[in-house]
């Protein structure tokens, strides 16, 4: 039986080449692959994100308040229209994070989005996860925002999970799961997103890991990092103002300065 409902705290590194071989070496003394593991230990994740039409769900998020939540479809590669991916409600409060989601036929969930009709019961949905989401999907008139894919590495032991993520890429044309993994990077070459998620405190051999390397929690958001980069392509002026307006504070990170040179894990 899949799992559906995950309730924990995730933190996210940044790491250089040299300190991703050196902790993915330490890690996996210790841990095991993740199921969906294939090549050389990596999966394709293939995301579609939804937001209003002036962006109101990111911008929230990015003002850093205590609850925030956002609506994503996820399948593991490109699938078609009659596969099944998952419809997913993300809510995080006082940084512990509950994630829950349904299978769904790729066709179902666009036309759910797009027309707000649940569609008939299937055997593999969660009905209290489509009624969630149906509540969304009220209280926000959503429509896909952006596509973000990555092939992911991941270990687990007990209740620790970790992941590596690399090859980030997005696009804001043709946003939809089956038409293909393509997109610009989001981050330089050599660059990877590490998450830790778990359900209580950090077990201490990996905490004395990460102090030995130097390697500490930074606030990155694909999708916040993404819409960052597309308002200052496009319109960076424009967005600020109705921001201020708003009363809305955007805090756009640049991830590149969190990350410390490679001679400082060797």
């Amino acid at each position: 039986m899949k799992i559906e409902v995950f309730n924990r705290y995730e933190k996210k590194f940044l790491l250089d080449a040299a300190a991703y071989e050196r902790l993915k070496s330490f890690l996996e003394t210790r841990m095991i692959p993740d199921q969906n593991s294939q090549n050389d230990g990596f999966y394709t994740i293939s995301n579609v994100y939804y937001d209003t039409v002036a962006d109101d769900l990111i911008k929230k998020s990015l003002s850093k308040p205590l609850y925030k939540e956002k609506l994503r479809l996820r399948s593991y590669g490109v699938p078609s229209p009659d596969d099944t991916v998952f419809l997913e409600i993300k809510k995080k409060y006082k940084g512990l994070v509950n994630k829950r989601r349904t299978e769904i036929s790729l066709k179902d969930a666009d036309a759910f989005i797009k027309n707000g009709e649940m569609p008939a019961p299937k055997p593999y949905h969660n009905r209290q996860v489509m009624r969630e989401i149906d509540f969304f999907l009220k209280r926000y008139q959503v429509a896909p925002a952006v596509y973000i894919a990555y092939d992911r590495k991941a270990l687990f032991s007990d209740d620790l999970r970790i992941t590596f993520d690399t090859r980030i890429r997005t696009r804001r044309e043709d946003v939809g799961l089956e038409k293909g993994d393509h997109g610009k990077l989001l981050l330089p070459e050599g660059l990877w997103l590490m998450e830790v998620k778990a359900t209580d405190a950090l077990p201490l051999w990996f905490v004395h890991q990460l102090s030995e390397m130097k390697l500490y929690p930074v606030s990155f958001s694909k999708y916040g990092t993404e819409y960052c980069q597309f308002a200052e392509a496009h319109d960076r002026q424009s967005v600020s103002d109705k921001n201020e307006e708003r009363g809305v504070e955007v805090q756009c990170l640049n991830p590149y300065l969190l990350i410390q040179p490679a001679s400082q894990f060797q």
